[in-house]
């Protein structure tokens, strides 16, 4: 009786646990499926915007650039600088709007590639005036077979910059891509106020990059110390399409 009851125990005990380890994996497939799905949407909501600023806005900066160089030719001595200083605003306008377009629109990241990408934006923050930024390379560039774990690695990284521009009264940035055979290191770095990382509550920010490294089995590490500066650290091994 003893024997018998034991070995329905154990069986009992063998289902349940098939059941529990069961639905742990249905869970972390729904939430996989939920966030795949969430970064889709963004991404569809990115590039809209981008394509908004580009066709539209750019457009309309265009035209009115054009409409300020005829004043220039006929304006006054008196108002010639005024207008002048107004139509290289324009330009400059111009010149930002596009390049903001191109870092929203994933299609462009999928015809320039991450680093050219990267570079992109790099640029675009010196433009700003806001801080000074600068991208190093190091090893053999390698050609990232899943353009859409591209899309997600320079996401993970603007968010970053986003958060610097914001919150870390940083005036430099530092980016390192390292290539090695097994995987792409990358580390950035500013030279801000920093934060104590385990009283600050995870923001919307956070949240979503350490979401995105997992879709693309990055590791990911952020560091940060009051005074310091704050560093991300990502580890992106190479896959396969």
């Amino acid at each position: 009786m003893v024997g018998t009851f034991v070995v329905f125990f154990t069986v009992f005990q063998k289902r349940k646990n098939q059941l529990l380890v069961e639905q742990i994996k249905q869970k972390q497939a729904f939430e996989e499926e939920l966030t795949k799905t969430q970064q889709e949407i963004q991404e569809e909501t990115l590039m809209h915007v981008g394509r908004e600023l580009h066709d539209n806005v750019g457009q309309l900066l265009a035209f009115a650039s054009m409409q300020m160089n005829s004043v220039v030719k006929v304006a006054g001595d008196d108002v010639k600088s005024k207008v002048g200083n107004a139509s290289e605003a324009l330009k400059e306008s111009l010149a930002e709007v596009r390049a903001l377009s191109r870092s929203l629109n994933s299609d462009v990241i999928f015809n320039l590639g991450l680093e050219a990408t990267l570079q992109n934006e790099i640029n675009r923050l010196n433009k700003s005036g806001l801080i000074e930024a600068v991208l190093n390379v190091n090893g053999e560039k390698a050609n990232l077979e899943n353009q859409k774990d591209e899309i997600i690695l320079f996401r993970i990284l603007q968010e970053f910059f986003s958060n610097t521009l914001k919150y870390a009264e940083a005036d430099s940035l530092k980016v390192d891509l390292d290539y090695t055979p097994e995987r792409l290191n990358i580390n950035v770095k500013d030279n801000g106020v920093g934060f104590d990382t385990k009283r600050v509550q995870q923001g919307a920010g956070m949240t979503n990059m350490k979401k995105r490294a997992e879709l693309i089995n990055a590791q990911f590490q952020l560091e940060s110390q009051k005074n310091n500066g704050t560093t991300l650290k990502l580890k992106y091994p190479y896959r396969q399409v």
